[in-house]
C-alpha cells in the first residue's frame, strides 16, 4: 500500500511556468498579425523634453510639446510589450548600434530597432533594446543620447513618459459623456387610468 501511495505521489505533475512561456513567446516577432500602431510622444524626465527624430537621423530628447519631429508613431512586434518606434515626419525608425548609440533607419526589422517596454514601479516607462539586452534608451539632462552600455532601468535618464500630442488631448478635457437620466414610468393605477380615460374623450 504504501508504494502505491509513493507512485501516486510521484505523478503528480508540476504546475506550468506562465512566467517563463510569456518571456519566451515575448521575444518572437509577429510576422502574421497585422501590426498595431499608436502615435504618441515620449517625455524624458532628465530633459523634460520629448524624443525626437530628426531628418539627419539623429535622435535627441530637445523636442517641444507638440513639434513635427517629437511625434512618434509606435509599432507593435509580439503580442507582449516589444515596440518599433519611428518618427511620423522623417519616417526613421529609432534603432541602436553595437556602440550603443542611437540612430535612426529607414528599414526597422532588426532587432536593434525593437525596444521592450518596461513599466515601472514609478510609472514610468523603460525601452530595453531586444538585441543589446540590458541597454536601455536614455538621455542626459542636455537631451542628448547616453551610451547605452551606461543606463541601467532605475536610472532617472532611462525614464519616459507618453503623451499625446498638443492639439490631441480632447479625451482629457472631456473624459465622460453625460448622458441625461431616464425618465422613470410610473406603473398605471386606478386614478390615473381614469384621468387618461377623460383626456381621450372616453373613447
Amino acid at each position: 500500500m504504501r508504494k502505491k501511495g509513493s507512485q501516486e505521489g510521484n505523478s503528480v505533475q508540476s504546475s506550468p511556468n506562465f512566467k517563463h512561456h510569456v518571456t519566451e513567446q515575448s521575444r518572437l516577432s509577429d510576422r502574421m498579425s497585422r501590426r498595431l500602431t499608436r502615435t504618441y510622444q515620449l517625455y524624458s524626465r532628465t530633459s523634460g523634453k520629448h524624443v525626437q527624430v530628426l531628418a539627419n537621423k539623429r535622435v535627441n530628447a530637445n523636442g517641444d510639446d507638440g513639434a513635427v519631429h517629437a511625434k512618434l508613431e509606435v509599432e507593435t512586434d509580439s503580442f507582449g510589450s516589444r515596440v518599433r518606434i519611428k518618427g511620423v515626419k522623417t519616417g526613421y525608425y529609432i534603432c541602436m548600434n553595437k556602440r550603443g548609440k542611437l540612430i535612426g533607419k529607414r528599414k526597422g526589422r532588426g532587432k536593434d530597432c525593437i525596444f521592450t517596454e518596461i513599466v515601472l514601479e514609478n510609472n514610468y516607462t523603460a525601452l530595453q533594446n531586444a538585441k543589446y539586452e540590458g541597454w536601455y534608451m536614455a538621455f542626459t539632462r542636455k537631451g542628448r543620447p547616453r551610451k547605452a552600455s551606461k543606463t541601467k532601468q532605475h536610472q532617472r535618464e532611462a525614464h519616459f513618459m507618453k503623451r499625446l500630442p498638443r492639439g490631441h488631448l480632447l479625451s482629457e478635457r472631456r473624459p465622460f459623456d453625460v448622458l441625461p437620466l431616464p425618465v422613470p414610468v410610473q406603473p398605471f393605477s386606478r386614478r390615473t387610468k381614469h384621468s387618461h380615460h377623460q383626456r381621450s374623450g372616453g373613447r
